[in-house]
């Protein structure tokens, strides 16, 4: 038939986008990335199927090697990642009118940081909470292990690259679990906490966990970006 039809899967072919710097007077004064990126449409969503990789301030390459950034993309605390006053990676934002529905953050004009239901989307879209991480994850890059059933590798069957950029405890001031763990940031406060907000983790054994462990503001990890 000469075309190929990929709306039936839930998702579309990667494009690229070419954007600019900026920057947000409102906030933090990290200012936000715009930058060259992929991006994949999956059911009802449109996200980066990258890690952002934008120098801005307080970011950091795992390892500080800068050929980490070009693997695994920047590590950001949550101020950081939301382009807000670091004040708010102790205590709540949302306490003070923050909102956590389609806050752009460091993101390009366009996109935002995803909220907590937004990865929830994306994650029971994919089969859930025991299988996504093998259908998100990237085919490669993943340490392996005896645990996994062929390869701790994913398939990418929907194109999200998921990548193991591990990330930066403030606590200790190390890096950790390159290799190991996607751990990427939401919008969302854990409200419970004032120095807590949720995450998406991807792990080298397939599962994806929302919110529950390394998800103090001022520890460093992964963003992706999702389409207004």
């Amino acid at each position: 038939m000469g075309q190929i039809i990929l709306f039936a899967a839930g998702f579309v072919l990667t494009t690229a986008l070419a954007l600019s710097c900026s920057s947000d007077s409102s906030s933090s004064g990290a200012g936000t990335c715009d930058a060259n990126f992929r991006t994949e449409t999956i059911g009802t969503q449109t996200w980066m199927a990258e890690n952002l990789n934008c120098n801005v301030g307080g970011s950091k390459c795992y390892d500080n090697n800068p050929a980490n950034c070009a693997k695994y993309g920047r590590l950001y605390d949550w101020s950081t990642a939301m382009n807000i006053d670091k004040s708010y990676n102790s205590s709540s934002w949302s306490s003070w009118g923050g909102s956590d529905v389609k806050h752009r953050g460091i993101c390009p004009s366009g996109w935002h940081i995803p909220n907590y239901d937004e990865w929830v989307v994306l994650r029971d879209y994919v089969g859930g909470y025991l299988t996504a991480g093998r259908y998100l994850k990237a085919t490669s890059r993943w340490n392996s292990s005896f645990l996994c059933e062929v390869s701790c590798n994913g398939t990418d069957e929907y194109g999200f690259s998921a990548l193991p950029g591990g990330h930066y405890s403030n606590n200790t001031n190390r890096f950790a679990s390159v290799g190991d763990y996607g751990i990427y940031w939401s919008a969302s406060e854990n409200n419970s906490y004032g120095n807590r907000a949720y995450i998406l983790e991807i792990r080298a054994l397939e599962n994806v966990g929302l919110g529950a462990s390394n998800e103090n503001k001022p520890d460093l990890n992964s963003v992706r970006c999702i389409q207004d």
